[in-house]
């Protein structure tokens, strides 16, 4: 495992990001699924963000990983093992969020980097990253995630407004993407994409009769502890599972007390002002 970790550990640094087919096994995945369904809980919690194109994205978040099967995975030491590898030390659950991209209504990601919007939360350093787990088959067709191979070698990029959400300065993204790579991220279910918190990256709608349902857990370095408070945490330890842990437990449901994020205390939503296209 420590030879895997090593070269899984050279692409994170070269690319910026590691595919990691099958993180979760076939029954795993089901168990998965079944939660992220019948969550009603979860599911009630969810919000809209919109698009440039005018499509709608939904999503839900939460900030404490808990004794959920939501929670459980994110604890599981070939997720937290990683994220410790690859940003170089003792990690801690920042949050998770349930992306909900629809049949045909789901809208699309502009290009950002999380730290873009990270950044204002007080970390003061982009040892940051998340883990996409594939619910349903990623295809181009149903918008499955797109990225700049070794974008996250640029630093950090301007951030405003776009629509709903906070993205990339537009002129800066243009012109990178005549330097570099574009990837798209085609993922069978159970599939896990780790990727640095300054990778650019972004998805399409989906047009496709297909949903794109996806868990991403969110990492932040102990030690970048942020400075000041804001809606996400600051460090606590995570405490870690054991790699048999979700199917021992199987599907258990968010409850009432979860910490769900409400996009109205968000204190990074307004970003910088981006000089360019600012009303696209």
């Amino acid at each position: 495992m420590a030879n895997q970790f090593d070269r899984e550990l050279r692409e994170f640094q070269d690319n910026g990001y590691v595919l990691i087919r099958s993180l979760l096994s076939q029954e795993e995945t089901e168990v998965l699924a079944e939660a992220a369904h019948a969550d009603h809980t979860m599911l009630s919690n969810a919000f809209e963000l919109g698009d440039t194109g005018g499509g709608r994205i939904r999503l839900s978040g939460w900030n404490h990983a808990g004794d959920d099967t939501f929670g459980v995975i994110a604890r599981m030491p070939r997720i937290v093992d990683r994220m410790e590898t690859f940003l170089g030390g003792e990690v801690y659950h920042y949050h998770s969020k349930m992306i909900l991209k629809e049949p045909r209504v789901g809208g699309a990601w502009e290009w950002h980097q999380d730290y873009g919007y990270w950044y204002q939360n007080g970390c003061l350093f982009p040892d940051m990253a998340s883990c996409l787990i594939a619910i349903d088959a990623a295809t181009r067709e149903n918008g499955c995630l797109q990225v700049l191979r070794a974008s996250h070698k640029m630093g950090r990029v301007e951030h405003g407004r776009f629509a709903g959400q906070t993205g990339a300065d537009p002129e800066r993204v243009e012109a990178v993407r005549h330097r570099l790579e574009l990837v798209h991220c085609e993922m069978e279910p159970g599939s896990g994409l780790f990727f640095h918190s300054n990778l650019l990256h972004a998805s399409a709608q989906n047009t496709s009769s297909r949903p794109r349902w996806a868990l991403i857990c969110c990492y932040n370095a102990a030690s970048n502890d942020p400075y000041k408070e804001s809606h996400h945490p600051r460090y606590s330890p995570l405490a870690k599972l054991d790699d048999n842990a979700l199917l021992r437990t199987g599907v258990k449901l968010s409850t009432a007390a979860q910490d769900f994020i409400d996009p109205a205390k968000d204190k990074t939503s307004a970003g910088e002002k981006v000089h360019s296209h600012q009303n696209a």
